[in-house]
């Protein structure tokens, strides 16, 4: 952690490497672990039905579910370690760009430049949050995610290709309509952005004998209103119709591979693999969707706190 007052990184993503870059590493090698424990709870599930129950083998049924619970608990503590992993590494970038635009502020504090003071208080309070808290994320979230769709995907097909391929048809909908959706909230939320900076920036500098919710800033406010309700109705259209495709995907495992039982092609574990399976991929492509939409904002934020910090490190050099 550095203290530099050195131009900040031109992207979000140097900067996260610049700050911690060797914990991105560790963060990498636990989501590895996570991805790949989790297609071992659905083949204990497959074997559990198919050749505990079916045979009525109680011990077997016994081991198999102790298993079950020892791969969960063990899982499920890697996260609760990732997750800790990644709050410190966000802790500390969000420390690290306080720590830098406190050692500028102080130089600009001047009665005559209120406007000024509101954006850089502004920039300290609010806006280093989410640039510092992205860095835990930046990297270690698309690869655990992405890892347990492949690895979940993969062994679908392993079990029954013809039956994976159809549910992937069910959710190939969600290539088409989460993109277009997501390009419409990223572009609602830059613009937010932009306009509620512009409100900060003003509301410290303001004449107190002036009401502040007048002429153009009543109509900033209100652009920031029909800014987030446009945001909300996209994104939880945007779900509703996730969720569909996913239930969709489960319906045609269930009606196929019911279909496949009676002919003898499967056996009624693969299906049961398979309603967990696809259980277990939507909440992953959800949190690729959201990792996307934080990424774009935080890019945004992030050009707009370095373009101002390069401004307030010229004004120090000059003063």
């Amino acid at each position: 952690m550095t203290k530099s007052r050195s131009t900040l990184p031109s992207t979000v993503f140097r900067y996260v490497l610049r700050v911690s870059g060797r914990h991105q590493i560790g963060l990498l090698m636990l989501s590895v672990v996570v991805f790949l424990l989790s297609t071992v709870p659905l083949e204990i599930q497959r074997r559990l039905v198919n050749d505990a129950i079916s045979h009525g083998q109680v011990q077997t049924i016994v081991w198999l579910a102790l298993a079950y619970f020892g791969v969960a608990l063990l899982e499920g503590g890697i996260k609760v370690g990732l997750n800790v992993y990644r709050a410190w590494v966000s802790e500390t970038a969000v420390l690290d760009l306080r720590r830098r635009v406190y050692a500028l502020t102080p130089t600009l504090a001047q009665p005559d430049e209120a406007d000024s003071q509101g954006t850089e208080i502004s920039m300290v309070l609010t806006e280093v949050e989410p640039i510092g808290g992205f860095a835990g994320i930046s990297v270690s979230e698309p690869v655990l995610q992405t890892g347990v769709l492949l690895s979940v995907f993969g062994y679908l097909v392993y079990l029954q290709p013809m039956v994976a391929l159809l549910c992937a048809l069910a959710f190939s909908p969600q290539l088409v309509f989460v993109p277009l959706m997501q390009r419409a909230i990223n572009r609602r939320s830059a613009t937010r952005i932009e306009v509620l900076r512009e409100v900060g920036g003003s509301l410290v500098g303001a004449d107190p004998r002036v009401p502040l919710v007048s002429g153009a800033k009543d109509a900033e406010i209100q652009q920031v209103f029909a800014l987030n309700m446009g945001i909300f109705k996209i994104k939880f259209s945007m779900y509703f119709l996730m969720n569909l495709t996913h239930h969709l995907g489960v319906a045609t495992a269930l009606g196929v591979g019911g279909y496949y039982v009676v002919l003898g092609r499967i056996d009624i574990g693969t299906v049961v693999a398979f309603v967990s399976g696809l259980a277990k991929v939507n909440d992953p492509w959800g949190d690729l969707v959201d990792w996307f939409r934080e990424m774009t904002l935080v890019r945004t934020r992030y050009k707009l706190l370095r373009d101002a910090v390069r401004v307030m490190e010229q004004k120090q050099e000059h003063d």
